[in-house]
């Protein structure tokens, strides 16, 4: 497939109480793996008053996958064409949802744009889409993985990602930083408790205010997908969101210098560096922000360090596409361009 002609930002029509949250599943089952969290996570949506449409692969699984590939992309091209469902929701991520890239239907989502909600391997599937038709997608919560977690942590997710892809004037959002986090993992069909929280530890690296189009993901997936008609062109002045989860500190050097010698860090005007979820620093004592000053060598890049819109919890939905600004004397990450259309 053919790198398209730049394409005009398409943005979606807002979310509203009653529309249809539609889910699919491009990697990992996690609808077969953990059948409790994912009906914990069905009612909580559809108490929250949303209409649940399921893709023909819940509850299925093919070992490490859903489906095949061609059952993976006839489910999330059955909701993308479902005129019902106005959000588009992954399940989980995984490990190969960049194999639904190219059997994907760009042309029926252009002619009925919708929300399309993922994080971690969905950074394919969102920036493929990006890419190839322009509208705006959202880094952010996943049906299993965010909606079967237990208050406060699902109230707080829920409420940073209605005031995003719900807003009634899509025009400016200025984000909340969450003041606890956490990356406790507890075994999904038994929890029977609230995950341990600890202060938050955002901080913002650099003077003044950037600002720029809003782009990136999961830094492993978008390796997968590097060089292919369905990564955006990293532009002159864009603002890089890459986060990361399990990963240990040789691999994440690796990552860091991939970006480093294909000229990104000189291309964009600052980076939001997500929270690591359980980062393996292989006794060193060292961050994934430490490895990022030692790739960057003295090169003065600004950096939010430890992002709360990564694998830990609590997630904050971004649109992926549109221009933000980062205001780093006083901390302050805010939205500058429509996310959301007017029409539905």
């Amino acid at each position: 497939m053919q790198r398209p002609p730049k394409q005009e930002l398409l943005l979606p029509p807002p979310l509203r109480l009653g529309d249809g949250i539609g889910y699919f599943s491009p990697s990992s089952p996690a609808t077969h793996f953990a059948p409790t969290r994912y009906a914990r996570a069905r009612r909580y949506l559809e108490n929250k008053g949303f209409k649940l449409i399921s893709g023909g692969l819940s509850g299925k699984s093919d070992n490490y996958r859903s489906g095949s590939i061609q059952a993976r992309a006839a489910e999330l091209n059955a909701l993308i064409r479902n005129p019902d469902v106005r959000c588009i929701m992954s399940t989980i991520g995984g490990s190969n949802s960049n194999s639904l890239l190219p059997y994907l239907d760009y042309e029926a989502l252009k002619a009925d744009p919708k929300i399309v909600v993922g994080y971690s391997d969905v950074t394919s599937i969102l920036l493929g889409i990006h890419a190839q038709t322009g509208l705006v997608t959202f880094y952010g919560p996943a049906l299993v993985a965010s909606y079967g977690e237990l208050p406060p942590l699902v109230d707080t997710m829920f409420d940073a990602f209605s005031s995003v892809v719900m807003a009634d004037k899509a025009t400016e959002h200025v984000y909340d930083i969450p003041t606890q986090w956490t990356d406790e993992r507890i075994d999904w069909e038994t929890q029977n408790r609230s995950k341990t929280l600890k202060p938050n530890n955002c901080e913002f690296h650099g003077d003044g205010c950037a600002s720029g189009r809003l782009i990136g993901g999961n830094l492993n997936t978008m390796w997968s997908i590097w060089g292919s008609p369905f990564i955006p062109d990293i532009r002159e002045g864009d603002i890089l969101l890459i986060e990361d989860s399990l990963k240990s500190i040789a691999l994440v050097e690796r990552l860091f210098a991939f970006l480093k010698i294909n000229g990104i860090f000189e291309r964009v005007s600052a980076v939001l560096l997500g929270k690591h979820e359980l980062f393996d620093d292989a006794g060193t004592g060292r961050r994934p922000y430490d490895v990022l000053m030692e790739v960057l060598n003295g090169q003065k890049l600004p950096i939010v360090k430890d992002f709360d819109c990564a694998h830990t919890l609590p997630m904050i939905t971004m649109p992926l596409g549109v221009e933000i600004e980062v205001h780093f004397d006083t901390e302050q990450i805010r939205t500058v361009q429509p996310w959301l259309s007017t029409r539905r």
